[in-house]
């Protein structure tokens, strides 16, 4: 089975997702159900078909949780070698169209939020990126056209 990069705060946080659901929307669930059913005829109940459709949901995101726990492969990014670009360590760039820099940290994709910084290794930029050394330039296909960067600095956290 393939393995799933994460962090050690990544894999925390999807075990505080998934106790979460089982502790505070599932059984959220199972009270609106019971309400609804309480309203009589089922059938023709819309609190129940809502409540039911729910509970699906919920079931169905705690079982894609708990599999990518089951495979996570938990990384710890103070410990990444920094000879080249590698899951976990911190990037700087220099967009070379407009000089600025940028800095990224290659993460797993249920942790990536380009806002904080951080980027999926499975991400066009963060495929391009990976193996990289300092000095390397890399061009990525963007929605507003081609972006060239050169690798600046790798860091470790």
């Amino acid at each position: 089975m393939e393995r799933i990069p994460i962090t050690r705060a990544g894999y925390e946080t999807l075990k505080e997702k998934v106790r979460y659901l089982k502790e505070i929307e599932r059984p959220e669930v199972i009270k609106a159900i019971q309400e609804a059913r309480a309203h009589g005829d089922i059938s023709e109940n819309a609190e129940f078909e809502a409540a039911k459709e729910r509970q699906a949901f919920v079931e169905g995101k705690i079982r894609e949780l708990e599999h990518k726990i089951v495979h996570a492969d938990v990384i710890d990014p103070s410990k990444v070698k920094t000879d080249w670009v590698t899951f976990g360590c911190t990037v700087i760039l220099e967009n070379l169209g407009t000089e600025e820099e940028v800095r990224y940290q290659l993460v797993g994709p249920d942790e990536s939020d380009v806002n904080q910084g951080r980027i999926s290794v499975s991400s066009p930029l963060g495929k391009a990126l990976i193996g990289k050394r300092v000095g390397d330039e890399i061009v990525v296909q963007a929605p507003g056209g081609q972006r060239r960067y050169e690798v600046v600095d790798i860091l470790a956290l």
